[in-house]
Order: structure tokens, then C-alpha cells, then sequence
């Protein structure tokens, strides 16, 4: 429209083009002038030419009407079709213009598609808007209606026993005025001791009448028996909010209660008597559930959301059509079935029992889906406990854990039905299995050259397992020699190596894990080694990496095989040295040597970067170098982890002793700083948790040591402050790693814990209710954004649930303050934060706490109950397999370190004592 109208504007300078007129207008003029032709016609023959000098003999006024009548109407004929030239042409131009501006290219204008995806966009915007502001005035208008449902039902309640009092008021008046009849002032007392007071009596006219008035007046005594079997429990609802919620609910589960609310239901029309025990019991059961609804909402509900809200009004309003029909006095009337007082109490309990088996089975869903997370929780706890422990420790285990799924799988089925219950579990033990990390085939890992080693030297210590691939470099080397021994090699350790083998036995060297420092110092090794060898002083550098090829590759082989023959011959330091002084090294000779001998000494699964490195031809021979140490390292990598996976089993065994003679060899001194301060810590925090506990406030004198290595183990662990130097203990040195990470991972469960707690509390649903989806993609968000920005956690509950204007502003600012707390560190204020992170720490405590096998299942049985009930039961899993590890470490560090924790604690018990 706007392109049309800059055509009009800009054709206005342009003079008008000549055009036909359309032929509507063409008809009309031709008419026109047809009649004008007729009647001049006419005034010119002889017959209008005498009568135009009769009658303007005879006056003249009507002669110059006439003319000036037709001069009108030529002016009017002649404006139209100047009118009609003018529209005509303006319409041809107007045409003309649109057609030059369809034909011309089209730039800077939006496409057809992209206006329909724009319109469509905002489309969508507003009908979101629409249905947030719509579900709340439904809620509204809901809320509205039941309490004007309530109030008219009150009314009528009310209304319906002021009518049958003023009947019964009228009744005894009658009965009164019938008992008090006065005689009449004629009579005497004579007349009335004469009068004789005849009884009428009802005689049936047939047997049929008499039955059914027997029939009837049996009825009423039966229903007036029944209903006073019921009010003689005192059963309402002002007792039951006056009774105990225990008390309660002994009363409804009692034989007599039951079978006396069935005859009234039953004669209320609410009960079948065709229906089966069962179905009867439990049609009483949910009948009687209102009580407890409206007397104890906290103890029944445990929350009070939107569902509860709907089934307690519904509650409400059973109970009023209940007590209405208990007042009644005429029972014959009432308890027909087309009776109002019926028919309302028959819909009233229609809608209760639909809401109240609605909010029954979501109810169910939450203990359903927590009872199977318990279940798979003992099916992780049985698969690493059976190959880690020892016989008479994994059968307890076993008992213990199938005992516990037993009586888990029986309440499944109760609760889900024998198929769904298996169905559920089979897809929840397939799905976690599925998530472990999958082992490698041993044919896949191991390296080629593997064939002929013989293992027997390789485990007869812990060290020589470890370092099967290292690079043992002589220490009289130059300074570039030492420089590429530091760097180059990924191999840790061996007492780290030892060490994260007896935690996981399973543990396997990755070279994925190299820090940035470490990669920043290659990429400088590299570079020195690239501007020496454009110096020209690239000659001790080739002797080193050469020396340094040939020392690793070697460590591979067997001695005598045939390629170490051949490596010990190609590769002779000696004889490329001499080459190097005459000129004769080349660079591509020996890259082929490479190519081609490294497929016979890797593993399957390098064969892939093998073959990349043997396609790259570029001429920077320093990168191809350093592609080639990286393929070298992955070597020893999988011959190292090879060695690990064979002889494990033994260095485990050997573990502890390694790591007693590693810990005394690194002592500087023998007083152990860091443990100290750290016991005295822990036995600290210890007596103020059992001082809390305690009745009378006052500290116990005797300490357990078990239990003040288990607080000061959870210290370490489940805090988000940052990690220092002073904290870790020197015997807790090896796993600074384990703490640091097991911090972070807290730190973001308690964030993405606190958040989803609050989105569903603004949206009313159960804290228990898990949503998985909605908390792993929280949790896989970038660490640069992860708590920076809050739009991105918005966004992930928004694509789930539909957030309401105000519940979107509202939850916004408490993320961006639980956010602004998580980057701070120490400062954790937000309340639900802080009891997140309590409720953590005392599940890890009663965790490692436990005394026994038994305990130990226990614990692990109800580890899911309670954390859903603590709000956190998307973490089960994460949470669970960090006490784990800190259950394998506290094992492993007292073996290994027993003795001088013994000797700390007793310093430090001497030093109280003293003071």
C-alpha cells in the first residue's frame, strides 16, 4: 500500500494521458446524445417550430426556463465526464506504475517466507502470552466459582434447616393445640363425661397395600437405625479436627468404623451391593480420606499446591452434602433416589473421588519413580562391591541388597502392577549400565608388538608395572636432552599411578588430561627447537629426540625380536650423528622409517591417527616431529594401560606397602603440619555436632577416632569453598585432584538443586517429582556461562513448563542471586542453598558412618528416599558415587597411612589434655 501511494504522489507532476472511458460511461453518453438528437429532431421539423412560436407567442418566461434547465443539465454531463477522463487516466497510471514496480528488481525488502516466519513468530509470542494470562483468570475465575458453589451450597444448607426447624416448630405446636383442646362454654362437665372419644383405625383394602405400608415403616426404621449407628462414632469434622492426626487415623482404619460408613454409603445410593469386598473397601477408605484431608491437609497432603487445593474444596464440599443429609429429620423423603439432597451428594462424591484418585496417582508416580531409582542405586552398590571386596564382605552385601530389592520390587508391583513394575526396573538398570563407561576390548587396546612380552618381570614390583612405557633418560644429558625429558613424557608418577590404581581398579592413564600448562610448555620446547634448527644448531636437538624414539620404542619390545634388532640398528645415535656432521640426515628417509614401522607396534585403535600421520607430507618437519612424539607417547600410553590391565590385581595387593615406603621416603620431617591442623579441625567440628545432640550441652569426653576421620573426611569433601594449600593433609596429598573436582561437582548440585526447587515451587509441583531432562541440560552447560548468565536455566525450564510473567521475573532474580553466590565461593547465604548443602554433608556422614554390612545397605537403600524428600532426587546418582569414592579413599588411606594418623591423633589428644 505504501508503494502504491509513492506511485500516486509521484505521478502527480506527470500531465494526464487521454483514454477511453470504460464502457459503462461510453453507454451512458451515447444515451445522452441520442435523446439530444431526438429532440432536436423534433424542434426542427414544422410541427415544433409552430408550436415553439405559439408558446413563445404566448409567454416567454417558460421559454427561458427551458433553456436555462438544459444549459444545467449539459454542465452537469460535461463535469462527470471530465470527472470520469480524470479517474480513468489516474487509474491507467496508477496501473502503469504498479507493473514497472513488480517488474523492477526487488532490494532491501524482506522476502514473502521471512514476513510468514515473522508473522508466525509473533504469533506464537502472543498466543503464549494469551495462555499464561488465560490460565490465570481460569484459575481465578475457578476459584471464584468454588467459592460461590461453597457459599450458595452453605445457604442452602443453612436455609434447608431453618425450613425444617420452623416445621418442627409448627409440628409440636400442632401436637400441643391437638393435646389442649378446649371444650366449649355450653358444655358442661356432665356432657363431657359422657362424650365418648372413638379411635379411628387404617384398614388396608388389600393384602398388597398392607405389605407395602409394613415394607415402608420397616425401611424407615432400618435407615433410622443406620444413621444413628453412624452419629453414635461422632464422626464429623469439628471432632476430627480436634483429635490427633495418630488418633485419627487408628479410628478410620477400625472394623467397626468401616463396616457402619458402608451402610450409610450403601444407603446413600454411593455403594453397589453387587460390588466386590474389595471395591467396597476401598470406595469407604477414599470416603473417609475426607476427614483427614480437611482435619490434617500438612500430615495427608505434605504440600499445598493446585491439585491440593482442588481436592480439599472437593473434600469440603462432600462433607457438606454428607452432614445435610445426616440433619435430616424426614428420612422416608430423603433417601429416595431422585431426592435433591441425593442426587447433590452423589455428584459431590463423584468429583472427590476423581480428584482424589487423580492426585493419588501422581502421588504414586513420585513414590514409584523413587522406589526404582533405589532399586538401581543397590544395582551399582552390588556391582562394585561383588569384584572389590572380600568373600565374607560381599555376601553380606548380597544378602543384604536382595533383601532390600525383594521388598522394593513387592511394593512396586503393589503400587504399579506386576508387568509395569518389571518393565520399569528393566529399563532403569538397562539405561544406568548404559551410562557407565564401557570397557575396551582387550584386543583393541592391546599394542602388537604386546605378543611376546612376558609379564613376570613387569609385576614383580609396583614400579616396574607402572613405568612399562616411561622413558628411563640418563641424567648426563645437555640442556636441551633435560629439557625434552621433562616435557615430552605423559607418563605420571608411579606412586600416583599405584595410588588411583587401588582406588579404582579399573583406573587406566589417559593422555587427554594433559593441563594447559603442560601443553604451553610443549608448544615453547617446540618452538626453541624450530629456531635452533633455523639457526643451524638443530643438531644436538635431532640427536635427542632420536635418542629419546629409540629409548621408548625399544621399552616395547622384547629383546632379541626381530623389530628390536631393527629399531637398535636404524635408530644408532652414533651413526645419525655422523650423518648430521657430513650433511647426509635426511628428514623424509626418516619420517618413512616411521610411517612404516609404527602399524606394526600400535594398538587397533591408533590405527587411524597412525595413517594421518603417515598422509601428512607437509615440508615443517619441527610439526610433523611433534605429531610424531604425540603418536609415541599414545604408545607407551596403551602399553602402560595394557600392563595395568593384566597385572592389577597383584600391584593392589601390593598397594599399601608402595605407598607406606613412597610416604617415608617424601617426609621431610616427621611432624606432619597439615594433618595436624587438620585433625585438630575435624575433632573440633566432632564435638560441636555431639554437643548439639547432646541432652544436656556438654561435649563427651572420649572421642571416636573413626568418627573424627569420617567429619574431617566430609569437610574436605562436601564444601564449595576453594581448595588451598593448607587444607589438604600431607597424607591426602594424592588426591588434591579428587577433593577439587568432588567441590565443583557440589557446588553446581546445590545450584541447579536450589533452582529447580524454586521453579517448582512457584509452579506447585512435588519437590520429589524428578526432572531429569531439565537438570542434565543445566548441568551440561559451559563452565564459562554456567554462572554467569541466568537466561540460559530460564530458558530450559521454559521449554518444559510454561512460565507465567510474574513466576518468570520472580525466578530470574533468584537465580541471578544464586548464581552471584556460586561464583562468589565462601559466601553461601540463600537459605535453600544452605540446607541443600547440609542435607548433603549428613547423608555422607550416616553413609560412612555406618558400623556394619547392614547398616552400610541400609543406608544406601534409603539414599534415595531421602534425598527426593531433601529435594535433590535428580542427583541420586552423582551424589552417591562421590560419598562412594570418599569411601574408597578414607579405606585406602588407612591402610596406607594408619599408622601416622594413629600418631597425630594421639599428639593431639596429649595437647588438649595438657591444656
Amino acid at each position: 500500500m505504501d508503494e502504491i501511494n509513492d506511485l500516486i504522489m509521484s505521478s502527480d507532476a506527470e500531465p494526464p494521458m487521454a483514454c477511453k472511458p470504460p464502457p459503462r460511461v461510453a453507454a451512458r453518453l451515447n444515451r445522452a446524445t441520442k435523446k439530444k438528437s431526438a429532440s432536436s429532431s423534433r424542434r426542427n421539423s414544422i410541427s415544433s417550430l409552430h408550436s415553439n412560436r405559439s408558446s413563445r407567442s404566448g409567454t416567454g418566461i417558460a421559454h427561458s426556463t427551458h433553456i436555462a434547465q438544459h444549459l444545467r443539465k449539459n454542465s452537469i454531463i460535461e463535469s462527470r465526464r471530465a470527472k470520469i477522463a480524470d479517474r480513468n487516466a489516474h487509474a491507467e497510471l496508477v496501473r502503469m506504475r504498479a507493473q514497472q514496480a513488480k517488474t523492477a528488481p526487488r532490494t532491501n525488502r524482506p522476502s514473502g517466507e521471512e514476513r510468514a516466519l515473522a508473522a508466525q513468530q509473533a504469533r506464537e509470542r502472543h498466543l503464549a502470552q494469551v495462555a499464561a494470562n488465560c490460565a490465570e483468570e481460569v484459575k481465578r475465575a475457578k476459584k471464584v466459582a468454588e467459592e460461590t458453589r461453597e457459599k450458595k451450597a452453605a445457604e442452602q444448607l443453612r436455609a434447608t434447616e431453618e425450613i425444617e426447624k420452623r416445621h418442627a416448630d409448627a409440628e409440636k405446636r400442632r401436637l400441643q393445640y391437638q393435646l389442649n383442646i378446649r371444650r366449649g362454654r355450653t358444655q358442661g362437665v356432665f356432657a363431657a363425661e359422657g362424650k365418648k372419644i372413638t379411635i379411628t383405625r387404617w384398614t388396608a383394602r388389600n393384602p398388597e397395600a398392607a405389605a407395602q405400608v409394613i415394607q415402608t415403616v420397616w425401611r424407615n426404621c432400618q435407615r433410622r437405625k443406620v444413621m444413628s449407628e453412624f452419629l453414635e462414632l461422632n464422626l464429623d469434622l469439628g471432632h476430627s479436627q480436634t483429635t490427633s492426626f495418630e488418633a485419627m487415623s487408628d479410628l478410620l482404619a477400625q472394623r467397626r468404623v468401616l463396616a457402619r460408613t458402608s451402610k450409610v454409603l450403601k444407603l446413600c445410593g454411593l455403594l453397589d451391593s453387587e460390588d466386590e469386598d474389595s471395591g467396597k473397601s476401598v470406595a469407604v477408605r477414599t470416603f473417609l480420606a475426607a476427614f483427614l484431608i480437611l482435619s490434617h491437609p500438612n500430615q495427608v497432603l505434605g504440600q499445598s499446591g493446585e491439585q491440593e487445593e482442588d481436592l480439599m474444596g472437593k473434600a469440603k464440599l462432600l462433607l457438606m452434602q454428607f452432614q445435610r443429609i445426616l440433619s435430616k429429620r424426614a428420612i422416608a423423603r430423603t433417601f429416595r433416589s431422585t431426592s435433591e439432597p441425593i442426587i447433590s451428594l452423589s455428584e459431590a462424591y463423584s468429583s472427590f473421588q476423581t480428584a482424589f484418585t487423580a492426585w493419588k496417582n501422581r502421588d504414586s508416580s513420585v513414590l514409584i519413580e523413587t522406589m526404582v531409582a533405589q532399586f538401581v542405586e543397590l544395582d551399582a552398590i552390588w556391582q562394585s562391591v561383588k569384584n572389590n571386596s572380600p568373600e565374607n564382605v560381599a555376601e553380606d552385601y548380597k544378602q543384604g541388597i536382595r533383601g532390600n530389592q525383594t521388598t522394593l520390587l513387592v511394593r512396586l508391583k503393589r503400587l504399579a502392577g506386576p508387568e509395569r513394575a518389571l518393565e520399569l526396573v528393566a529399563i532403569a538398570l538397562k539405561l544406568r549400565r548404559k551410562q557407565s563407561k564401557g570397557k575396551k576390548k582387550l584386543g583393541q587396546v592391546k599394542p602388537r608388538a604386546s605378543a611376546g612380552i612376558s609379564l613376570q618381570s613387569s609385576v614383580s614390583a609396583p614400579t616396574a608395572a607402572a613405568s612399562g612405557a616411561a622413558a628411563q633418560i640418563p641424567q648426563d644429558r645437555s640442556i636441551p636432552m633435560s629439557e625434552l625429558n621433562r616435557v615430552i613424557s605423559p607418563m605420571p608418577d608411579n606412586r600416583i599411578v599405584v595410588h588411583e590404581l587401588a582406588i579404582n581398579k579399573n583406573y587406566r592413564i589417559e593422555v587427554d588430561g594433559l593441563s594447559e600448562e603442560r601443553q604451553a610448555t610443549n608448544r615453547a620446547v617446540f618452538n626453541l627447537m624450530r629456531a635452533d634448527v633455523e639457526a643451524g644448531m638443530g643438531g644436538q636437538w635431532i640427536l635427542s629426540m632420536v635418542e629419546i624414539i629409540r629409548e621408548r620404542l625399544l621399552r616395547l619390545l622384547t629383546p632379541g625380536n626381530s623389530l628390536h634388532i631393527l629399531i637398535s640398528e636404524s635408530l644408532d645415535v652414533k651413526m645419525i650423528e655422523s650423518q648430521l656432521k657430513v650433511g647426509a640426515f635426511s628428514y623424509e628417509k626418516f619420517f618413512q622409517f616411521m610411517n612404516g614401522l609404527l602399524p606394526k607396534l600400535c594398538a587397533p585403535v591408533r590405527d587411524a591417527q597412525v595413517k594421518a600421520l603417515a598422509a601428512d607430507k607437509s615440508s615443517d618437519f619441527i610439526e610433523r616431529l611433534a605429531k610424531l612424539m604425540h603418536i609415541i607417547d599414545l604408545l607407551g600410553l596403551d602399553h602402560a594401560n595394557y600392563l595395568l590391565q593384566t597385572a592389577g590385581p597383584d600391584l593392589i595387593r601390593r598397594a599399601s606397602q608402595y605407598e607406606q615406603q613412597c610416604f617415608q621416603e617424601s617426609l621431610s620431617s616427621g611432624s606432619l603440619q597439615r594433618t595436624s591442623r587438620w585433625w585438630r579441625l575435624a575433632r573440633a567440628h566432632a564435638s560441636a555436632d555431639l554437643s548439639r545432640r547432646s541432652p544436656d550441652g556438654t561435649p563427651p569426653q572420649i572421642f571416636n577416632s573413626s568418627r573424627i576421620y569420617m567429619t574431617g573426611l566430609v569437610d574436605l569433601f562436601i564444601a564449595v569453598q576453594p581448595l588451598q594449600q593448607p587444607d589438604v593433609p600431607e597424607t591426602l596429598e594424592l588426591d588434591r585432584t579428587r577433593i577439587e573436582i568432588a567441590r565443583a561437582d557440589i557446588l553446581k548440585i546445590i545450584t541447579i538443586a536450589c533452582i529447580l526447587i524454586t521453579a517448582k515451587n512457584h509452579l506447585k509441583r512435588d519437590v520429589r517429582s524428578q526432572w531429569r531432562s531439565q537438570s542434565q541440560r543445566m548441568w551440561d552447560l559451559p563452565s564459562t556461562t554456567a554462572y554467569t548468565d541466568s537466561s540460559p536455566y530460564i530458558a530450559i525450564i521454559e521449554s518444559a513448563h510454561t512460565l507465567p510473567p510474574a513466576i518468570k521475573t520472580t525466578l530470574g532474580s533468584t537465580i541471578d542471586r544464586v548464581l552471584a553466590e556460586a561464583r562468589s565461593g565462601p559466601n553461601i547465604t540463600h537459605p535453600v542453598t544452605k540446607v541443600l548443602l547440609q542435607k548433603i554433608r549428613s547423608h555422607a556422614a550416616a553413609r560412612l558412618g555406618a558400623n556394619n554390612n547392614q547398616e552400610r545397605v541400609h543406608s544406601a537403600s534409603t539414599a534415595s528416599e531421602v534425598l527426593s524428600a531433601g529435594g535433590m532426587p535428580e542427583f541420586v546418582g552423582r551424589i552417591g558415587t562421590i560419598v562412594e569414592e570418599m569411601g574408597r579413599v578414607r579405606q585406602v588411606d588407612l591402610e596406607a597411612h594408619g599408622e601416622w594418623i594413629d600418631d597425630v591423633a594421639g599428639r593431639v589428644v596429649a595437647e588438649a589434655q595438657g591444656s
